[in-house]
């Protein structure tokens, strides 16, 4: 055996995810896999103006990004764009969503949407920073 130690690896990435998904299906019997779930903002040039993309599974979804260009920021189309995330994650059978968001991005829009903070990991990825993991039931 050789174990090797990189950065970004797009193949080995893939084959993790199918691997994975093929564990998570032997567990959960009569489970549709997971599927991918991103909403998207644009503006009348076609340029990204807000974005999220997460996924979901069963009863739960879970957002993984979500990004607001900064001259929209404080508008309410992120409010737009999470409400948006939810009525499909709803549509597609879920009661709750989850994230994470850096005490330096935006736990407070998701506490204002109705999310509670779950945890919270301080000094992540740096002291006086922390990770803060949020729940919303739908």
């Amino acid at each position: 055996m050789r174990l090797t130690t990189g950065t970004a690896d797009a193949a080995l990435d893939q084959r993790l995810s199918d691997e994975l998904d093929r564990v998570n299906a032997a567990a959960t019997p009569g489970l549709a896999p997971a599927e991918e779930l991103t909403v998207r903002v644009t503006d009348d040039d076609g340029e990204l103006v807000a974005g999220v993309s997460g996924w979901t599974w069963g009863v739960a979804a879970g957002i993984g990004m979500t990004w607001v260009r900064e001259d929209e920021r404080g508008t309410g189309v992120g409010r737009r764009l999470l409400d948006a995330f939810e009525d499909e994650a709803r549509r597609r059978g879920c009661a709750h969503v989850y994230v994470t968001s850096f005490t330096f991005q935006a736990p407070a829009f998701y506490e204002r949407a109705g999310y509670r903070e779950l945890f919270r990991w301080d000094d992540v990825p740096a002291r006086g920073i922390a990770d803060v993991h949020l729940r919303k039931d739908l």
